[in-house]
């Protein structure tokens, strides 16, 4: 059972984490833009929980974009073991957090990633409105923050945000607290909590194409010509999988180091890209566009990963529909695939 308690501001928490653990939150850049931003223990900046998500998830706080994996010298192999500080990602959305949760099964055996999700605090923020294009609810991704996929949990009581709870979802986030005190809350946030979701669900909607469009993926009714189609609006530029929370394609990049050495690095990649799949005799599994837009959705919304993962690869944050310059985003693709 969740501990809540009543909180006058965030910005008060963001502080109290802040004195001993590098802490980001998500910003304005001053360009019309947000991004992930350090802030410091003194920074008196307003805490601001926008109703659209970050064009960036967590993703790469993980998962670096490019990282140094070994060093060969001509004789011996040296691992390279990131250097970590203790982090806290502040105020993040809770389709991400679930993301999160999928990549922690992904990559539960790389000890890259591990070393930096262990040295890091997540810190939730419930949805009071749907994001533009969002359909968490129908995913089960949000809009209310998973008990199991945050350590502390903000509550905005109201769209004016002047009242808030926090709510305590693990050991590492009540060890975190320690020296704050806080009153304990008084009200029924459980009740609270799911009026929210009802809420942003209603403001959804049923979401019939999304849902058509999975049935259909999953009972193989798709015909090669309409992924064709598709994959003919796919310019292969990799804005889908950079902005997707759960997207995990990476390549090893072998180097030149010294005179005799090679270092390995992995760097983000793309299942989208013509050459991910081609074999080294040549053959290629994927040589269509639209075979790799279907392998794409496939990782989606097939049940295959499903039970693998314990839900689909897509937390329905909608990121897709805004960055794909061919109109074939998540919304454009159910509704082409649902219409048989």
């Amino acid at each position: 059972m969740m501990q809540a308690f009543s909180l006058d501001r965030p910005e008060r928490l963001r502080a109290h984490l802040a004195l001993d653990r590098a802490l980001y939150e998500v910003r304005a850049d001053g360009q019309g833009g947000t991004h992930w931003q350090h802030v410091s223990a003194k920074d008196l900046g307003a805490f601001e929980h926008a109703v659209e998500p970050p064009p960036f998830s967590a993703k790469s706080f993980f998962f670096a974009e490019r990282e140094l994996l070994f060093r060969f010298d001509g004789g011996r192999f040296y691992s390279a073991m990131p250097e970590v500080t203790p982090q806290v990602l502040f105020g993040v959305h809770a389709c991400d957090l679930v993301a999160v949760a999928y990549q922690d099964r992904f990559f539960a055996a790389d000890p890259h990633y591990q070393a930096r999700r262990r040295a890091t605090l997540l810190v939730g923020v419930d949805c009071l409105h749907s994001c533009q294009g969002g359909f968490c609810s129908l995913l089960d991704s949000g809009p209310a923050v998973h008990g199991d996929s945050a350590d502390l949990i903000l509550l905005p009581r109201g769209d004016e945000a002047s009242d808030w709870l926090l709510l305590v979802a693990s050991e590492a986030g009540r060890n975190a607290l320690h020296g704050l005190r806080l009153p304990p809350a008084e009200c029924d946030w459980q009740a609270e909590r799911v009026a929210n979701s009802h809420c942003v669900a209603a403001e959804q909607g049923e979401q019939q194409e999304v849902s058509a469009g999975i049935v259909a993926l999953n009972n193989d009714s798709i015909a090669d010509t309409v992924w064709d189609a598709l994959g003919l609006r796919c310019l292969g530029c990799s804005g889908c999988t950079s902005v997707c929370p759960t997207c995990s394609c990476f390549a090893p990049l072998d180097r030149p180091s010294g005179q005799d050495g090679v270092q390995r690095e992995r760097v983000w990649d793309s299942c989208l890209y013509e050459g991910f799949q081609r074999e080294a005799s040549g053959h290629n599994p994927s040589a269509g566009p639209g075979q790799r837009v279907q392998r794409f959705w496939t990782h989606k919304f097939g049940d295959a990963f499903k039970e693998r993962f314990e839900r689909y690869g897509c937390v329905g944050c909608g990121r897709c529909d805004r960055v794909c310059p061919g109109g074939i985003g998540v919304h454009g693709v159910m509704h082409k695939v649902s219409l048989r």
